[in-house]
């Protein structure tokens, strides 16, 4: 069997805060292949991660194959809206979920990264976030707009630009797309379309840069839709849920831990002249041009009966 070996490697994945989402079936999926996981988790909600993890909230998420618990090694309060300590606006400094946190902007991460550890191998971008994501495109204001790309996708630039000056040659990179990208999806507004559209076009470009001058890859994972907290924040995840599973090549429903082991592939050596690349991971909904379930379609099909 062609097995995945990470063992000595260590990755940082950004975007974690609880057990539901494929930034965790990422990180798991890579625990179990023998990486060392670091994590940076979005600073208002790092106190809740690391209390449910200590009062085993996620025990039962973090059985490993083995019998063993998926560990993290250390976790950093992230907020990957802001580069550096300078761009934080005094408001959030002053809010109370940030009160207790200090070091949280990307450039400081990063910096932390490396004094505590020196290095890492790989790096996996799971964040997102769309305040006006239940609005209309033609309703969404340039404020809502420009916090959906600069959170959702000018991020995974930032974090790589900061982080690839301390991974190790042939190391990657990874991040989080959905076909909205490339197809219309009533319903998912805010700019998030136009954001993960970004973060694809961003992949090809950051693939030929960090390739030329690190010799790092870097790959986004198109996946299909799973009902997470964030997703459910969208506000119709049971019916995407329910239209990718009707009208998909596979008839099945999409787990996280597919979309974590389709990662860790993406990460490893196994996947090393693979880069600028996007995967779908998403029970073949992508190559699908019509919905089979469609009303209209029923109708035709019956008449013809």
């Amino acid at each position: 069997m062609l097995a995945i070996n990470l063992k000595g490697k260590r990755v940082f994945v950004a975007g974690i805060g609880d057990d539901q989402g494929y930034g965790w079936a990422i990180a798991k999926a890579l625990a179990e292949a023998g990486a060392e996981v670091l994590i940076g988790t979005w600073t208002p909600i790092l106190k809740i991660f690391t209390t449910s993890w200590a009062n085993g909230k996620f025990d039962e998420s973090r059985q490993l194959s083995n019998g063993s618990m998926f560990e993290y090694k250390k976790v950093y309060s992230l907020d990957a809206a802001y580069d550096k300590p300078e761009d934080v606006p005094q408001e959030v400094r002053e809010n109370k979920r940030y009160a207790d946190s200090a070091g949280y902007t990307i450039s400081e991460v990063a910096a932390a990264v490396a004094k505590d550890f020196g290095t890492i191998d790989y790096f996996v971008h799971s964040l997102a976030n769309a305040p006006e994501v239940k609005k209309p495109l033609l309703e969404t204001s340039r404020q809502g707009y420009l916090a959906a790309l600069n959170a959702s996708s000018y991020s995974f630039v930032s974090l790589l630009a900061h982080f690839a000056p301390i991974m190790n040659p042939d190391g990657a990179a990874l991040s989080l797309t959905y076909l909205a990208s490339e197809r219309a999806i009533p319903g998912y507004g805010g700019g998030m379309s136009s954001a993960k559209a970004a973060l694809e076009s961003d992949t090809r470009t950051l693939a030929w840069e960090v390739g030329r001058k690190y010799g790092i890859r870097v790959n986004v994972i198109s996946a299909g839709p799973l009902r997470s907290r964030a997703a459910r924040a969208i506000g119709f995840i049971d019916s995407m849920l329910e239209y990718s599973k009707a009208n998909a090549p596979l008839v099945k429903d999409l787990t996280a831990e597919e979309v974590g082991t389709s990662a860790a592939f993406l990460l490893s050596p196994l996947a090393s002249a693979i880069t600028g690349a996007t995967l779908y991971v998403d029970n073949g909904m992508h190559a699908m041009g019509m919905a089979v379930d469609s009303e209209a379609l029923l109708k035709s099909q019956a008449a013809t009966v």
